[in-house]
């Protein structure tokens, strides 16, 4: 086990490698059973854990390997722009409406993080790495790491914000009945960047592209509303 876990280890093809291949297993799962809680995403990241923990294998080991995939977070949270401009009408005929729905859900966001800090008593550190959970992983990572917070806290919330997004997102929307496709993809990219976009795109093109654009609007309003709050506690 020791050969083969050192082996695994200092492949750099490996964490790519376990990454496509427990994401492939959590796609047919899901197909095969329709069951909302086995999200490809979430079920994903629960194999590659137990692959991680059971193989004894470092995190910084299997980071080596997938970073390629960190890297394409940037060009594909761009490419978002391709659906946006298919879409541009809806844009334009909605445009006040978009905005106010992201300022509210940017604002929401702050407001009930800094509730639930003062009222658990938790600490600076821990609340500056909590407030930019829903946003996309480098501006919230930046951002944490500029005030102080712990990077690795703010990296997992932003991970289990998208998770839920993605998989309750489609179920808020029924259980509130919001039915509008533009106000379902705001409420879906809001709240849960790439990942809610995901589930955004699994709904419909204009879900799609109305989240996409809520990725970027979100990330630079909590840019411009998060020095506000990261103060008050």
């Amino acid at each position: 086990m020791t050969e083969i876990t050192d082996f695994l280890s200092n492949s750099l093809s490996f964490g790519l490698f376990i990454s496509l291949v427990c994401y492939w297993l959590a796609s047919i799962i899901y197909m095969k059973t329709k069951f909302f809680l086995f999200a490809p995403l979430l079920v994903s990241c629960a194999f590659i854990i137990i692959l991680l923990v059971v193989l004894k294998i470092p995190y910084e080991k299997y980071l080596d390997g997938a970073q390629f995939l960190y890297y394409l977070m940037t060009p594909c949270t761009v490419a978002l722009a391709i659906p946006l401009y298919r879409q541009f009408s809806k844009l334009k005929e909605n445009a006040l409406a978009i905005v106010l729905g992201i300022i509210a859900g940017v604002l929401a966001n702050a407001l009930f993080i800094l509730a639930f800090c003062a009222i658990f008593k938790i600490g600076h550190t821990e609340y500056v790495s909590i407030l930019p959970k829903s946003i996309t992983t480098p501006i919230g990572v930046a951002l944490s790491n500029q005030n102080g917070g712990v990077e690795s806290v703010t990296i997992l919330l932003i991970t289990i914000a998208g998770n839920m997004a993605n998989i309750f997102g489609s179920i808020f929307c029924k259980l509130f009945r919001i039915k509008e496709p533009v106000a379902q993809g705001v409420a879906c990219g809001t709240t849960g960047h790439a990942m809610g976009t995901a589930k955004a795109f699994a709904m419909g093109e204009v879900q799609g592209a109305m989240s996409g654009l809520s990725i970027a609007v979100c990330g630079l309003l909590t840019v411009i509303i998060l020095p506000f709050f990261v103060n008050l506690i």
